[in-house]
């Protein structure tokens, strides 16, 4: 008999990667098969983030959790960001633990569960050369890395202290990945990095021909079986024109771009030392809808940022009417360990952050009410990848809009032309033209 393997998954789609890496290799090397029961589990796995502060207080309330659900003699391993940055400190507060592996050191897993108090944490180890066996949670959507780290020194983020150097993983390894996905029914390949469109930059191989991401997209669109390709997330300071014209004119590529602000005060982004200004921003997002009217585009945004002041803050609601994002995700700031902002004196009060953050998501929903008005009626190509449990079928259209109809299981893994009859904030529904 297999042995079963339980895992949680938080964080990033990377995240998500790094655990189906995880269950293929344990599965091929290791016979373990992954079981939704977590007392039947011979060995749990926490994936972990350590973004922001709230899910690394979550590990340790799921790893009291687990403990006391797990059978006898099961393993509990913490895996991800946050075991990469607390290290062995792990194992001082939660003792049931059984090994950590950062984020860099996945494929490692196998060593892992065969040591007791196993702890590899090592930022600059290389696995970008090393061929993962396969296995994908979803069958028609597949994820891909196509480089590891960050060399970005963003004063807010504690990622490059997790994931350490970036390293571009080599565009063969990348375009035999996409082939074998496709061989097994994924339309749509989905690459992941820190900051994808600066692939190219390092690789660990000195022999490796020179290409940057708008290359790396034109050779994954040549992949027999791949109809769509998306991709997160894209740095703004690395939104060169040959990258835009690439996305606009590669009719493999969605036209939905993910553009990660954080703020619109230029100098904020200075104190967050993100490369660019406000000016920069708004030149590439605004030539991006001259280029591609049906793009839509999506942000990150912090608000509460040390030393923001009101007027910074109306730079950030000045860029928001501009551009008019279909999509933000919006926090407010919470210090992280191992950052330079965490050391600024001039925090900004709890309670000044939150009004601020409400202001803000209440403009964002009047944006996605206007968006909204403007779908009625609309005709899209939707890829169908999700069978809900209300039984409607779930998918993106080309510029990433959440689509629902009611249909066909064996509607799932096909693009159909879908009208839009209902279209909401979060979710357009919609029926099958035929």
């Amino acid at each position: 008999m297999s042995k079963k393997l339980y895992i949680e998954t938080l964080g990033c789609a990377m995240n998500t990667r790094d655990s189906e890496h995880m269950i293929a290799e344990l599965h091929d090397k290791e016979d373990y098969d992954v079981t939704p029961n977590i007392d039947e589990a011979d060995l749990i796995l926490i994936n972990t983030c350590s973004v922001r502060e709230k899910p690394v207080s979550k590990l340790f309330s799921e790893i009291g959790v687990f403990n006391k659900k797990k059978k006898e003699g099961a393993k509990i391993g913490v895996c991800g960001c946050t075991a990469s940055h607390l290290g062995d400190e792990v194992f001082k507060r939660a003792p049931e633990v059984n090994f950590v592996l950062g984020a860099r050191n996945v494929s490692k897993i196998t060593q892992a569960v065969r040591k007791d108090k196993f702890i590899s944490t090592d930022i600059d180890y290389d696995e970008s050369a090393y061929a993962f066996s396969e296995f994908r949670n979803n069958p028609y959507k597949a994820f891909i890395n196509i480089s590891i780290g960050c060399d970005k020194k963003c004063t807010y983020c504690i990622v490059p202290h997790t994931r350490g150097e970036e390293i571009s993983i080599p565009a063969d390894l990348i375009v035999n990945e996409a082939r074998k996905a496709a061989q097994n029914g994924a339309k749509e390949i989905f690459l992941l990095g820190q900051n994808v469109n600066n692939y190219g930059r390092r690789f660990s191989m000195s022999t490796h021909e020179k290409m940057d991401f708008s290359d790396l997209l034109n050779r994954v669109s040549e992949v027999e079986g791949v109809e769509r390709i998306r991709f997160t997330s894209p740095h703004p300071l690395h939104m060169d024109d040959k990258f835009l014209e690439t996305f606009v004119n590669n009719p493999k590529v969605c036209k939905s771009m993910h553009m990660p602000l954080q703020s619109g005060s230029t100098s904020l982004l200075e104190k967050m030392k993100r490369g660019y200004t406000k000016e920069w921003f708004l030149n590439r997002a605004l030539k991006l809808r001259a280029l591609c009217p049906d793009v839509s585009i999506s942000t990150d945004i912090i608000v509460g940022f040390p030393g923001e002041s009101e007027a910074d803050f109306q730079d950030t609601l000045d860029v928001m009417e501009q551009v008019k994002f279909e999509q933000i995700f919006s926090f407010k700031y919470s210090p992280r360990p191992l950052t330079k902002a965490a050391e600024f004196t001039d925090q900004v009060e709890s309670e000044v952050a939150s009004k601020r953050l409400q202001i803000l998501q209440d403009k964002q929903e009047k944006i996605l009410d206007e968006i909204s008005k403007t779908r009625l009626n609309k005709e899209y190509m939707v890829y169908f990848e999700e069978l809900r449990s209300n039984g409607m079928l779930a998918g993106k259209s080309d510029n990433n809009a959440l689509v629902q109809i009611k249909g066909k299981e064996e509607w799932l893994g096909k693009t159909m032309r879908i009208k839009i009859t209902n279209p909401k904030r979060l979710s357009l529904y919609g029926e099958v033209v035929f």
